[in-house]
């Protein structure tokens, strides 16, 4: 409907303005989530451990799932675009409180093109019901084995340590170009001490804060920067300053400290933003 001289009435141009807006909104969106090369590993603000990987082709891998559905679901929603309801695969480094809780919720509403995971010896509700749900996404399980290689979209993801999957978990070390990241959320101490003559540099290392870093298996990997998590219960958490933590000057974060933190690299270079 025109104006008698011919013009376009107001609510037909508010209509047009609104259409240009969303499909601006809209292009915003999808530059955002499409494909950079360039690997992220977002360590979620949440109970326990979580992280979730954007590899360079855009896939996303979900390690863990941390102890809190509720925090885990609202995380991955802000971190993913929100038609998104796959995951290129989930990882379970241990089957327990920590761990396990929230990538059941994320399982509930992602379908996962993979599972990885320890054997686990003791069987109980929560990882009856994370056996479910992939049995009815029809999601191939892999058992990890020390040396196990998967592709994650031009990234490399490999198991250091398979542990015994109820006590000590997995250990794994995420590698792209120059570039590296090793989890270190679960892994015991008899698994690290074998490892650390083999180990080389990584860029970052997640380690659980409750324990002492000063060791060879921390020494040999000579992090950049660490993030401590908050995966593994200790009866006596090792008492230092945050300054006393940082082995050999490696800038350290915590997501109590600074929500969400996430690792970005290009393949030759790698930096940290964090939320706060």
């Amino acid at each position: 409907m025109s104006t008698p001289s011919g013009q376009p009435n107001s609510s037909h141009r508010r209509l047009i303005a609104r259409a240009a807006l969303l499909a601006l909104a809209l292009g915003l969106l999808a530059w955002r989530v499409w494909p950079s090369h360039q690997l992220r590993v977002i360590f979620l603000e949440t109970k326990g451990d979580a992280a979730l990987i954007q590899t360079p082709s855009g896939g996303y891998v979900l390690i863990d799932g941390g102890g809190d559905p509720a925090a885990l679901a609202a995380a991955l929603g802000r971190q993913m675009p929100f038609w998104r309801r796959t995951l290129d695969m989930v990882v379970l480094t241990t089957a327990d409180g920590a761990h396990l809780p929230g990538q059941v919720a994320a399982l509930a509403r992602y379908r996962a093109g993979l599972a990885l995971a320890p054997s686990v010896a003791r069987r109980g509700a929560l990882i009856d019901e994370w056996l479910r749900l992939l049995d009815e996404q029809h999601t191939p399980t892999r058992m990890a084995h020390t040396g196990q290689q998967l592709d994650l979209g031009g990234a490399t993801l490999r198991v250091l340590a398979s542990g015994d999957g109820d006590e000590n978990g997995l250990m794994l070390r995420l590698d792209y170009g120059a570039t590296s990241v090793v989890f270190d959320h679960s892994g015991g101490e008899a698994e690290e001490e074998a490892l650390a003559a083999s180990l080389r540099p990584a860029s970052l290392l997640a380690f659980p804060w409750q324990r002492d870093a000063h060791n060879s298996f921390v020494s040999a990997l000579h992090p950049r920067a660490m993030v401590l998590t908050d995966g593994v219960q200790a009866d006596r958490p090792v008492e230092q300053t945050f300054v006393e933590r940082a082995i050999s000057g490696a800038k350290l974060y915590h997501e109590r400290l600074d929500g969400a933190i996430t690792w970005i690299s290009d393949g030759k270079h790698a930096w940290v933003e964090t939320e706060r």
